[in-house]
């Protein structure tokens, strides 16, 4: 089987790794890819939401899977794109519809629709331009901290926790004023501070029948003891220490299990990952946000705990027969630290060499945002490598990773060197 991955990132890396250990898969491309796919994969420079050129390549390579990696082509509608054209409606497409994606696409509409279907999560209003007075005013009316979130996709960045009322008012207005974000804040949902510790499920499902992939605890601020500005994530840890079989039974319950549910009572054509994050909250799951692709780095840990073959698992998730695949799944901890440019998630730079990598032993190397300029491998983006490792428990699996992460240089890398500081 022929097969198409979408994207550049360590999530792409880490599942052409993953795919390429089937017999299933004959030949693998990843669009655009990075430094990383290349060398295990045909990279193809085309842009994610271009569909005419995917379309064309699909075509021509005559590739019978395309797994979406980012949330951009499925919010803009690519499952719909294959779904409406006759020369690429046998194609499988692992990826929610247009209607599915809305649930990351738009925080208001999963916010509608966890409360539509009774599945457990912080009270919310929204506000736009024209409602930015009542907006300030509800936030009087809350508790600190204040949580505000860009109602569109804004890289995982759109998310705000401010302690100070006056400062919560003044961001408001920036988003719903100033364009703080973009499109994405053009409407703000503010919601109720929830105080627990946070963790992310994820799901594979083709609508009806689904499989719960393990868990993994990431870590999105940039500075240590989760400090500073969002990122993209830069590190994570599966399985979560502190979700254990009782807890775990409770999310499925309250929360998996009507998310699915809703997916048919709704009629929304889903077929793919579902990522729920949750915040624990005493003993008890509250959902924060769902994605509608894998997560990232998360990814760099869930897959490669996946024993069983990841291919036949697709396959069986396109053609909705997923209660006939069998999950196993590694008893072991993974861990993974994510290498970032100097200034991310501000201004950087890039093009700057990576060293070191051929002297890493014992862990997984993910790359990012990587480039092989025809010489050697350079930085290319914010995050560049993950650097995953296996352990008896998440402090072993730490550790590994922290010890090949020395042997790697590039100019200005940074690293959070307390991942897994809130597990002990």
């Amino acid at each position: 089987m022929n097969i198409l991955i979408l994207g550049s990132g360590g999530r792409e890396h880490a599942f052409a790794y993953k795919l390429l250990e089937s017999h299933h898969c004959s030949k693998l491309y990843v669009a655009p890819g990075n430094a990383g796919t290349a060398s295990i994969a045909k990279n193809i420079d085309l842009k994610v939401t271009d569909f005419e050129a995917i379309k064309n390549l699909v075509l021509e390579e005559e590739i019978e899977m395309v797994i979406v990696g980012p949330e951009d082509p499925l919010v803009e509608g690519i499952w719909d794109f294959f779904n409406e054209n006759e020369e690429l409606n046998e194609v499988m497409l692992i990826g929610p519809s247009k209607r599915g994606a809305l649930l990351e696409g738009s925080k208001q509409r999963a916010k509608e629709f966890m409360f539509s279907h009774k599945i457990p999560t912080a009270a919310y209003q929204s506000f736009s331009a024209g409602s930015l007075e009542a907006g300030k005013k509800f936030l009087e009316d809350l508790k600190p901290p204040y949580v505000l979130k860009a109602d569109g996709l804004a890289a995982g960045k759109g998310v705000l926790i401010i302690n100070d009322l006056h400062e919560a008012q003044a961001e408001l207005e920036d988003m719903l004023m100033n364009n703080k974000f973009g499109s994405a804040g053009s409407k703000v949902v503010i919601e109720e501070f929830l105080d627990g510790i946070e963790l992310s499920v994820f799901v594979l499902t083709d609508g009806k029948n689904y499989k719960v992939l393990p868990t993994a605890k990431d870590y999105k601020r940039i500075g240590e003891g989760d400090t500073g500005l969002n990122t993209g994530g830069m590190g994570a840890v599966s399985p979560v220490p502190f979700a254990g079989r009782e807890f775990m039974e409770k999310v499925e319950e309250r929360i998996i299990k009507p998310t699915i549910l809703g997916f048919q009572e709704e009629e929304i054509d889903y077929c793919g990952f579902v990522f729920i994050g949750l915040m624990k909250v005493g003993d008890d799951p509250y959902v924060i946000e769902y994605n509608v692709r894998m997560g990232d780095p998360e990814t760099e840990v869930v897959l490669p705990r996946i024993k069983s073959d990841l291919v036949e698992l697709l396959q069986k998730t396109a053609v909705h027969k997923l209660d006939e695949a069998s999950l196993e799944i590694d008893e072991r901890t993974a861990a993974t630290v994510m290498l970032v440019s100097g200034g991310y998630p501000e201004s950087y730079g890039k093009g700057m060499e990576i060293t070191g990598l051929d002297e890493v032993e014992g862990s997984l190397i993910f790359h990012a945002g990587t480039l092989f300029n025809g010489e050697k491998i350079v930085t290319n983006g914010g995050r560049v490598i993950a650097v995953t490792s296996f352990g008896n428990n998440y402090k072993e699996a730490i550790k590994k990773s922290y010890q090949n992460v020395d042997k790697l240089h590039f100019d200005k890398m940074y690293y959070r060197k307390d991942l897994g500081f809130d597990l002990s």
